[in-house]
């Protein structure tokens, strides 16, 4: 049985049983079981949730053989924090690590749409005074070689879809190189 761990921002979503039910159901369709966040049963009105979900996360991830990693931007111009640690955390066990945004911009495009960027000396400077990392990458240059290093390069769509929360298609692809490499004789 080969288990990837679902990474990613969607357990914030209001339906985030539904998309990680989803998400299962398309691992087990190239033969792969999918480990969701969300399956950890966790008391949250308990002192220690926090350290309950850290512990069962990490548990999932120890257990699993890969990840796919949503790195749809999250509150801001780039991936959840939470997800960027679990691919690290992946990649530094020598795991397969997959990634997928459905945002097809630039980091310096995202930035743009927060804040004003303007040119400097060569460099692009945000409204706070600070450089903004400018490599024409989808997001921060670690987060894109590790993929490309331990994985595959960063999957996103042509263009945005219509819902980058609910739109499968970009994790899919994730889940085919997966297959490939994981279990060959399954891939479709």
């Amino acid at each position: 049985m080969t288990n990837i761990y679902l990474a990613g921002p969607d357990v914030f979503l209001p339906d985030a049983i539904e998309v990680g039910r989803r998400k299962a159901e398309l691992c087990a369709r190239y033969g792969l079981v999918g480990l969701f966040p969300l399956d950890n049963a966790v008391a949250l009105a308990t002192h220690d949730a926090s350290m309950q979900i850290f512990r069962g996360n990490e548990a999932m991830m120890d257990q699993a053989d890969a990840v796919i990693a949503n790195l749809t931007p999250f509150r801001g111009p780039s991936a959840d924090a939470g997800t960027v640690y679990e691919l690290g955390y992946m990649a530094g066990r020598r795991k397969l690590v997959l990634g997928y945004s459905n945002d097809p911009a630039t980091y310096a495009e995202r930035v743009a749409r927060h804040q004003p960027i303007t040119p400097s000396d060569g460099l692009l400077i945000g409204a706070d005074g600070l450089a903004v990392e400018d490599f024409g990458l989808p997001d921060n240059l670690m987060l894109i070689h590790s993929l490309e290093l331990h994985g595959a390069p960063l999957v996103t769509p042509r263009k945005a879809p219509g819902d980058v929360w609910r739109d499968l298609a970009a994790f899919e692809a994730c889940l085919r190189i997966a297959a490939e490499r994981l279990t060959p004789d399954a891939a479709r």
